[in-house]
């Protein structure tokens, strides 16, 4: 069927292409056989990802062990900084002892904390705390293969290999446990995957729910409505946003009304963080910009400043591509242009961009050149925060191979210019993959995904669509108009 009768269809089905005839089913293969194999390879990289923080926890997660063994986690700790261990409840009970008064996390994170500090009430007070890791690492271990299996049907026909990719990565192995950044990946994924379904309303809702667990989500609603315009898909672009702002405000709403001091704990928080481990800023302050760690006005307005252009040039990229982009790829983009300026990028942020990645490229090589700096960043954080806690200058660049190549940590840790090469790893790394995209954005022949006849199998109503605002035709349009010298 071509994207002309499709359209037609569905405009007398008067779904705006939300209804089309064509099974979703079709369109994004056969997952349930593979389904099996990705939820069990995801549950034992799960239960490595467990395993590598066990060191840390017989020692019940002391710092100084959990910077040398890399294996730290905030979930135990906080489960007595933030009063939970006392009974205390995110967002309406303050805690005392901190410049934070109250949780700062978005309200479904809170909640989550919250129901397994209720679940662990029958253990032992002294037993509670690990509890508390214990259940937390099994849920997220849940969420993990969630994404996993919703971002292999988003992929349409490739789907085990862009599971596989996801389920095996290094990133999900280290970094699964360090937060509970993974509540909001795999609504993520699953709003992706309802969107890839053609059930606008129902991404909608899921992506809410998503931006309530974690506010990046919200950064996915430009590249979605961008793509729509360029399509025409009015009606699913407002289901969408119709099906956003309803489940926020349906969780946050009570929280706002009778909590508000601590529902906005998380906005101002946010707004009042200096430069933080991870952010190119930490780099850049020793190398020019010293006062961007004086000013955190400043700070914001950098960071801030430096995302509205990035995003300015994907939303001219959506429009002037010579084929309408795949909505993963905008996606991917605009996460990554988030990512690079922000003065936060903890290492769990990695799981942010994991699905996306391999729904935007999936192709290897890259792939592992960013692991591997994923994997760099992963170890120098910890082994830097070593040497910043044990007050030393901590071991040069070849004193830490030597101790890598011996398989293990750096004595007192690695220097601050050690540290400024692991963090240039992954930002490099992420930086590359995403010049990758807008190659294969623009040169459509590239893109693995369209180069076995696909267009977008991700992208629900968008997949085959015409053109119907661009500028690319707008400009072919004006020089057909232009009347030829006789």
């Amino acid at each position: 069927m071509s994207s002309s009768e499709r359209d037609t269809m569905s405009a007398e089905a008067g779904s705006d292409g939300a209804d089309a005839d064509v099974s979703p089913g079709r369109r994004h293969g056969a997952l349930a056989p593979f389904a099996p194999v990705l939820t069990g390879l995801t549950a034992l990289v799960c239960l490595a990802g467990w395993l590598q923080k066990q060191p840390c926890a017989s020692a019940k997660f002391d710092f100084i062990e959990t910077t040398k063994n890399a294996c730290y986690t905030d979930v135990y700790p906080l489960y007595y900084v933030r009063g939970l261990s006392d009974g205390k409840v995110p967002y309406f009970d303050s805690f005392a002892g901190t410049d934070i008064q109250y949780v700062e996390y978005p309200v479904l994170s809170g909640a989550f904390m919250q129901l397994v500090a209720w679940l662990v009430r029958p253990f032992g007070e002294d037993a509670r705390g690990m509890a508390f890791f214990n259940v937390t690492a099994l849920l997220l271990a849940v969420f993990a293969v969630v994404a996993v299996l919703a971002t292999a049907y988003a992929a349409g026909r490739r789907s085990l290999r862009t599971g596989l990719m996801v389920a095996l990565s290094p990133a999900l192995l280290l970094t699964a446990y360090i937060n509970w950044d993974l509540l909001a990946v795999a609504l993520s994924a699953l709003a992706l995957a309802a969107w890839s379904a053609r059930r606008p309303a129902l991404a909608g809702a899921l992506l809410g729910l998503a931006i309530a667990a974690k506010f990046y989500p919200l950064l996915f609603l430009g590249p979605l409505v961008l793509l729509c315009v360029r399509a025409g898909r009015w009606r699913a672009a407002g289901r969408l946003l119709a099906g956003t702002a309803g489940a926020w405000l349906l969780v946050n709403l009570p929280v706002m009304i009778f909590a508000w001091e601590g529902w906005k704990e998380f906005y101002t928080f946010s707004q009042g963080r200096g430069v933080d481990w991870g952010s190119i800023f930490f780099f850049l302050q020793d190398h020019g910009l010293e006062r961007v760690s004086s000013s955190t006005g400043l700070l914001n307005l950098l960071g801030t400043g430096t995302f509205l252009v990035l995003a300015a040039g994907i939303a001219v990229l959506a429009f002037t591509a010579p084929r309408r982009p795949r909505l993963p790829q905008l996606m991917f983009l605009v996460l990554v242009a988030f990512m690079l300026p922000n003065k936060v990028w903890s290492p769990q942020f990695v799981l942010w961009l994991l699905p996306l990645a391999v729904l935007a490229r999936p192709k290897l090589p890259a792939f592992v050149a960013w692991q591997i700096g994923e994997i760099v960043y992963f170890f120098g954080i910890w082994w830097f925060l070593l040497s910043v806690s044990a007050q030393t200058a901590g071991a040069d660049l070849s004193g830490t191979l030597s101790a890598v190549l011996s398989f293990d940590a750096p004595e007192g840790g690695i220097s601050q210019d050690v540290y400024h090469i692991a963090l240039l790893a992954r930002f490099l790394t992420v930086l590359a993959l995403a010049v990758l995209v807008v190659r294969d954005v623009l040169r459509p022949d590239r893109d693995m995904v369209r180069a076995g006849g696909a267009d977008d199998p991700a992208g629900g109503v968008l997949d085959d669509a015409d053109d119907v605002v661009s500028l690319r035709r707008w400009r072919d349009r004006r020089r057909a108009d232009v009347p030829v010298p006789s």
